[in-house]
């Protein structure tokens, strides 16, 4: 692991994007750190296309200490826009070895430890994707669950352009990201906090709020329910709802830290595309 911070930075985190948009490209033309010190959690959905991701990473990259990527759905799609057509794992891997072109961190690397304020604590990035566990109510399987998403309308995007190659289905893509990244948290030391940065939230409960309960089935597993207490998690930061808020589970902050798309963000009060600040906390400034 590594571990540089000055003594007055700040670690904020982003996610959601979306610069295909005009309006969100300019968003991320005027981000800027506080400090020389801050690092930059980006938690997934920079855009559909290498070209967008490469200028999004390559423009916060040279302007951050740090910057920790993990990637969105959208990273995943293959898109009939984008010049590059892999699919699956191997456009996973691409993306990790444009991350590492441009100094940028992944779920691959050593995870970074915080040492600013608020710290010492790992930044776990984390790709983890989704099994379909978080079904909609009365249904009982991923069939049921996709049935009466398709009856509603509400069927996401994933479906027709995000490929699990060489696995045989998503669910199964995510089974083993989720094995192989709780050997490595099981890992970190027992007394050193984590702030795992991860697209979707460990846990269901911000999908309480959700206006289409349906597309819970595409934010994330079950099987992480119990990460937040057993990992000794000190703030779990995700993105992909579009619903930007702080809520608390046994303890544990969970941060939604996106953007999400201009017509969604003209609607909230403040200005849009603001850094959220993961620490120091509020009053723990030194």
């Amino acid at each position: 692991m590594t571990s540089t911070a000055g003594g007055a930075a700040q670690l904020l985190a982003i996610s959601d994007l979306h610069i295909g948009y005009p309006e969100n490209r300019a968003l991320v033309e005027d981000m800027r750190p506080v400090t020389d010190d801050d690092w930059l959690l980006v938690a997934g959905d920079v855009a559909e296309t290498v070209a967008d991701i490469r200028w999004t990473l390559k423009t916060l990259a040279g302007r951050f200490r740090k910057v920790v990527w993990v990637p969105g759905n959208h990273e995943l799609w293959t898109h009939p826009s984008d010049a590059v057509t892999l699919r699956g794992v191997a456009r996973y891997e691409y993306l990790v070895e444009l991350c590492r072109e441009l100094g940028v961190t992944t779920p691959e690397d050593p995870y970074p430890v915080w040492e600013g304020p608020g710290g010492p604590v790992a930044i776990a990035p984390l790709f983890l994707l989704y099994d379909y566990s978080f079904l909609p109510a009365g249904c009982a399987t991923k069939e049921q669950g996709l049935e009466y998403a398709h009856g509603t309308g509400i069927v996401c995007s994933d479906e027709y352009l995000l490929h699990p190659d060489p696995y045989p289905s998503r669910e199964a893509w995510c089974r083993a990201r989720v094995a192989a990244t709780e050997r490595r948290l099981a890992e970190l030391p027992g007394d050193l906090p984590v702030i795992p940065v991860n697209h979707y939230p460990l846990d269901r409960h911000p999908m309480d709020v959700l206006w289409h309960p349906e597309f819970a089935m595409w934010c994330g597993t079950g099987l992480t329910a119990d990460w937040h207490r057993r990992f000794r998690v000190h703030t779990m930061v995700y993105g992909h709802l579009h619903i930007p808020r702080t809520t608390w589970l046994d303890g544990v902050r969970f941060e939604e830290v996106s953007v999400g798309y201009p017509r969604e963000w003209r609607k909230r009060p403040g200005p849009p595309g603001r850094l959220r600040r993961i620490l120091p906390r509020e009053g723990e400034e030194r």
